[in-house]
């Protein structure tokens, strides 16, 4: 990338002027490439010599006036390097450099954009993981194509990524027997027998239509178990398979397919919980104390120990959580990612505790946390609560906007901030709908393929990209340049959002060229040929971009 190249040159540009002035262990600083706020200003700008300036024991302006020097010795593609204000260094790119983007875009084709940074490096990536207790609802639904998203761009920087889904079906899991409880008490109630409800229960239509095709299904079988755990947990089991089928094909109809469903239950029936909270013991980490097990947490800056099995022989999530993070290390991945929800954000600094107390190194774990969303429908906000049974789930989402749109709008904002999904612009056919105008510029670059086509158009037979100076072309071609540094500092950033933001400004920059450069002129063959070119880099790098997204590129809307 030739950010990497600039970058690389300033650095020896610095050092050569740090020793000309006989300065030892001259320790290089962050450099930092901005794009100025306008053309006229240079295509790339560093404030570099105001950072180094003390170390450097210069002033700031002199120098930026030594490294500018250096830079026009250097064999990058520049046109000039000038000084500004106090001591901003702005880099002008030679033409050539704007044109060579075009050719290496065509060239590259699908590899545009793609580095191998990440090589060597094995990732997991485990998102959503929704407790199998219903459909995949919107507050579960961010989580999905963000980390699918995250997953791509890893691999497209050139990680190995794996892809994995946590199922929450162990025994002792709170939400599962709550469930397992409501959809026993649908049963019965099915049956006819009178019981009162769950008060922490799943109101939703789904548990009652579960309960009656139990009663329908078994008739009076299983109507004289105990209201326990363990009769609420054969209830569970007896629906978590269904649960699960559904999530896995409406996140394949998302978009989504994972590597890995992993389940809670395997850590049990492995014995992977009860080694674990051996081993614990064993070098001193987990302790008793009134007949229950702890984890020494608090150590580790966690606000008390935690209960790893409890005084009557259940272990808690938290032995689960330990034994899952040894089964993901035993499966030697590099960096493990989790992405949670809202609802676990508080949960984080106890499972740092947690992994560091079982002695795991922190450096190789990640934990991203996602905001809310907001579900607005004609300027008002949709209210919903899953325990009353007022879901709107993932399938009702793609069913009404379609999943191009709906992972678009999902992606559109920082996953640190809240969201407010608006539903009706999520509708709408026209510029409002941001993924409509993205989509769009990929249709309209087909089309006028389509339109040479059909008029037996005849373009030259290589384009001469030399051509290619008016000020709209050259700010498209400046876009497209900068797509392998946004792609390898979304991935760095785990923030899809900067692919969509840029997104959304190279498509204006490409309906600005469209409307004031005639791309099909028969009068100039050779201009023709070169715009051509250039549109048909722009619809490259769309494409790969919406790809890296989960997002089609459609040849026609």
């Amino acid at each position: 990338m030739i950010r990497d190249r600039i970058e690389e040159a300033l650095g020896e540009a610095l050092r050569e002027v740090a020793e000309a002035e006989g300065i030892a262990d001259f320790e290089l600083p962050e450099i930092e490439l901005t794009a100025p706020p306008s053309p006229e200003m240079g295509d790339f700008s560093t404030n570099i010599a105001l950072v180094a300036a003390k170390q450097a024991n210069m002033p700031p302006r002199q120098l930026a006036e030594a490294i500018a020097e250096q830079l026009r010795k250097s064999k990058l593609p520049l046109e000039k390097v000038e000084v500004a204000g106090p001591g901003f260094i702005n880099m002008f790119m030679a033409s050539s450099w704007f044109t060579d983007t075009v050719a290496e875009i065509l060239e590259s084709g699908q590899r545009y954009g793609r580095s191998s940074v990440g090589a060597g490096t094995k990732v997991q990536v485990e998102f959503v993981s929704a407790n199998p207790v219903g459909p995949i609802h919107i507050g579960n639904a961010r989580a999905a194509p963000f980390g699918d998203c995250v997953a791509a761009m890893l691999e497209a920087t050139g990680h190995e990524v794996e892809r994995e889904y946590y199922v929450n079906d162990g025994p002792y899991n709170t939400q599962a027997l709550n469930f397992g409880r409501s959809i026993q008490a649908r049963y019965l109630q099915a049956l006819g027998r009178e019981v009162e409800f769950p008060e922490d229960g799943y109101h939703g239509d789904y548990v009652t239509e579960m309960g009656q095709g139990l009663a329908n299904e078994h008739g009076e079988k299983y109507a004289d178990l105990p209201l326990d755990d363990e009769a609420a947990y054969k209830f569970f089991s007896f629906l978590v398979g269904e649960i699960v089928q559904q999530a896995q094909q409406d996140l394949q109809d998302f978009g989504i397919e994972f590597d890995v469903w992993f389940t809670e239950k395997s850590l049990y029936d492995n014995g992977d919980i009860e080694r674990e909270i051996a081993g614990l013991t064993g070098k001193g980490m987990a302790y008793e104390n009134e007949g229950a097990t702890w984890l020494r947490t608090e150590d580790f800056g966690d606000e008390s120990d935690r209960v790893l099995v409890r005084s009557d022989g259940r272990p808690t999530y938290i032995a689960a959580d330990a034994a899952y993070a040894a089964n993901k290390f035993a499966r030697g991945f590099d960096r493990l990612i989790y992405i949670f929800g809202p609802d676990h954000a508080g949960y984080v600094p106890r499972l740092q505790a947690v992994l560091a107390a079982c002695g795991f190194d922190l450096e190789r774990v990640e934990i991203i946390v996602y905001q809310n969303v907001r579900l607005i429908r004609g300027g008002e906000t949709v209210k919903l609560a899953k325990r009353k049974g007022q879901i709107y789930s993932v399938r009702d989402l793609i069913d009404e906007v379609g999943s191009d749109v709906a992972r678009f709008f999902f992606l559109m904002r920082s996953n640190d901030s809240h969201l407010d999904f608006d539903l009706d612009l999520a509708v709408k056919q026209s510029d409002e709908n941001p993924v409509y105008y993205v989509q769009y510029a990929h249709a309209r670059i087909c089309s006028i393929a389509k339109q040479a086509e059909a008029r037996d158009f005849e373009f030259a037979p290589e384009p001469q990209l030399s051509l290619l100076a008016d000020p709209f072309e050259t700010a498209l071609m400046r876009k497209l340049a900068d797509y392998p540094h946004e792609l390898q500092r979304a991935a760095e950033a785990r923030a899809p959002h900067r692919l969509t933001t840029y997104l959304r400004e190279l498509t204006q920059l490409f309906h600005q060229f469209y409307t004031n450069c005639q791309v099909l002129n028969a009068d100039d063959i050779a201009m023709s040929t070169a715009r051509m070119a250039l549109a048909e880099a722009t619809r490259q790098v769309l494409a790969n971009c919406l790809g890296i997204l989960g997002i089609t590129a459609p040849e026609s809307m």
